[in-house]
């Protein structure tokens, strides 16, 4: 007498999300080192980044299909879907993290310590160069009023020395931040304010972002100003307050460190 053989049903669609999840991280990859090449196009470049994040999305919903074929008909393939998942989980953990962070921050790309008279960016033919041609738009009242509750812990930093040693602190933090300085101007003048202008690129995606640094003499001391604007879109995910929170804190250790 045979013996009837009865075949264990297997979902493909465990081992399909396992080489989707794969594709993803290459993709993905590929596209983070475009994207940080500054002599790439961004657009084209954002993307290729953009096609592996949304492979990583198909990895993880064929995943979730083969989860349920395993639940439900107890096919085999689960060991597959697992990982699968556990490769596209990897490549959206850092966009689902700043995408999380973001909807809790206002929808704003501009940034400054000086909301009613934001320090404003040069329009010398260096710095247009530099910028691409481009020149920041004021945001208006409304983004203002929008930082304004958002961040109501970024304010200018007053310090207790001439404008002289005031700007040479805040250009060595700007160095010591890695900005490519464009511009360099004094205190002095016949306005009287020093200026530096600066590009700063991301940590993750390295994309440029345009920052100014007004240094303003006072009687007794300097007060210095900072504006951080993004090039892209009209939110920044809390980048360009984290920019300026940063830059200050590095002008007044250095500040403390020469008394």
């Amino acid at each position: 007498m045979r013996r009837l053989l009865i075949e264990e049903p297997v979902t493909r669609a465990g081992g399909l999300s396992r080489q989707v999840a794969w594709l993803a991280l290459l993709v993905t990859g590929i596209g983070l080192l475009v994207v940080r090449d500054p002599r790439a196009e961004t657009v084209p470049a954002l993307a290729t980044l953009g096609g592996g994040l949304a492979l990583a999305l198909l990895a993880i919903l064929l995943a979730l299909y083969a989860f349920l074929r395993v639940w439900r008909e107890g096919a085999r393939g689960l060991g597959a879907a697992m990982g699968g998942l556990f490769l596209a989980a990897l490549v959206l953990a850092y966009p689902a993290y700043a995408a999380l962070r973001g909807l809790r921050l206002p929808a704003i790309n501009d940034v400054t310590t000086d909301i009613e008279n934001p320090p404003a960016f040069s329009r010398s033919r260096v710095a247009f160069a530099a910028r691409g041609g481009r020149y920041p738009p004021d945001p208006g009242p409304a983004a203002r009023d929008r930082q304004r509750a958002a961040y109501p812990q970024i304010a200018p930093l007053t310090l207790d020395i001439d404008a002289d040693q005031a700007f040479e602190l805040a250009r060595k933090a700007a160095l010591n931040r890695r900005w490519q300085i464009v511009e360099a101007i004094r205190p002095g003048g016949r306005i009287g304010n020093g200026r530096i202008e600066a590009i700063s690129r991301g940590l993750v995606l390295n994309l440029p972002d345009d920052v100014t640094v007004r240094v303003h003499p006072r009687a007794d001391g300097a007060r210095i100003d900072v504006r951080s604007a993004s090039r892209l879109a009209g939110r920044d995910f809390g980048v360009n307050a984290d920019r300026i929170r940063a830059y200050l804190d590095e002008v007044a250790n250095l500040a403390i460190a020469v008394k």
